[in-house]
């Protein structure tokens, strides 16, 4: 049972929030069993070629797998509300729909039609430099990143870190603990931050640290569509 309150407390307070045991380790290595599977995916980068680290990770095709997608459209169902107040309060007009569904449709109008769920592959001396998954003008601002191997057994290192940049202050560095199955709910660009004189935004960025050993699995759940 996910706390809520819990997670739009964290996610005010800090630009992202932990969610325990989102998926049973049954569950997670079901889903790092499929990379292997090409026909499952549109596309597969390779860090390294473009300059966003070391590692690998593929993009699903529609259809999506079902837990992703179920994951997919009852955690934006929970989070939609949380988004359209951090935009009110960062003076931003742009409001999301109720239902998944209905946000993939006004992508879809914008030419925004390829899915962007995917699964990441590292292996020792891996690592994701920080970055943000902007893929075009309707972004909606929170994403899902669930651990599918188990640290100390799988893999060493492979940390998932965050970075928040507000106006005038040196970066600061965040360390989000996840273990087999943990999800973490991050900000994709910025976020609302409560100053002496107003509400500004804050730009955070969000990566993974060097894998020691072993290999490392994720699933990525981002809720709008690439151009």
């Amino acid at each position: 049972m996910i706390d809520w309150g819990q997670v739009e407390t964290d996610l005010d307070a800090e630009g992202h929030a932990l969610v325990p045991q989102l998926l049973m380790p049954a569950e997670c290595e079901a889903l790092a069993l499929l990379y292997p599977v090409d026909a499952l995916f549109r596309s597969r980068v390779v860090m390294e070629r473009h300059g966003f680290g070391r590692g690998e990770y593929k993009y699903f095709d529609y259809p999506l797998p079902g837990t992703l997608a179920t994951l997919r459209e009852d955690l934006y169902a929970r989070l939609a509300p949380m988004a359209d107040r951090w935009n009110q309060a960062m003076g931003i007009d742009v409001r999301f729909p109720p239902r998944h569904a209905d946000f993939i449709a006004r992508c879809h109008a914008a030419g925004q039609t390829r899915p962007t769920p995917l699964l990441l592959q590292y292996g020792a001396g891996d690592y994701n430099c920080l970055h943000q998954d902007l893929y075009g003008e309707h972004v909606f601002p929170l994403q899902v990143v669930i651990l599918l191997s188990a640290p100390e057994r799988d893999f060493t290192g492979g940390e998932f870190v965050m970075t928040e940049q507000r106006p005038r202050m040196q970066s600061r560095p965040m360390v989000l603990p996840l273990r087999q199955g943990d999800a973490a709910i991050v900000a994709v660009h910025h976020r609302p931050v409560q100053g002496t004189r107003g509400v500004y935004r804050v730009n955070l960025r969000h990566g993974v640290s060097r894998v020691r050993s072993g290999h490392r699995y994720t699933a990525g759940i981002i809720f709008h569509d690439a151009g």
